[in-house]
């Protein structure tokens, strides 16, 4: 079965936390983007899910900021993601995301640090 193109997209100017701009001299979405780079080298989706930065999303006052998208699927964005442990869950949530019929992952089936800190869910446009 072929799934329209999915997409992550990762804030890459997001401060490293309410409190701290940089981490080793870095933001800490930039710290973030190339920790879900990395960890998706040898990924299953990695050729159905493309992770992208952004120059901002909006969400600076819930640093790191990351929004799933697909074709007539519910977009979500999420903040409040801490840089140095929020990679793996990340990618979870892009394979439940993934395998969603409309978006949606319940809060309950999210990983842990996913269950809270969502900033929005956009409905996708309406189908003519």
């Amino acid at each position: 079965m072929h799934m329209a193109k999915h997409a992550l997209f990762v804030c890459k100017s997001c401060n490293f936390s309410a409190t701290q701009r940089d981490y080793m001299g870095e933001r800490g979405g930039n710290y973030l983007l190339k920790q879900l780079l990395k960890l998706s080298e040898n990924w299953w989706l990695k050729s159905d899910f493309v992770i992208e930065e952004l120059d901002c999303l909006s969400g600076c006052k819930r640093p790191c900021a990351v929004a799933f998208t697909a074709a007539n699927k519910t977009s979500l964005m999420f903040g409040d993601l801490p840089p140095l442990e929020s990679a793996t869950a990340i990618l979870q949530l892009c394979e439940q995301y993934y395998t969603s019929i409309d978006g949606i992952v319940p809060r309950n089936q999210r990983p842990e640090i996913l269950q809270k800190g969502i900033l929005a869910r956009i409905p996708p446009p309406p189908q003519s």
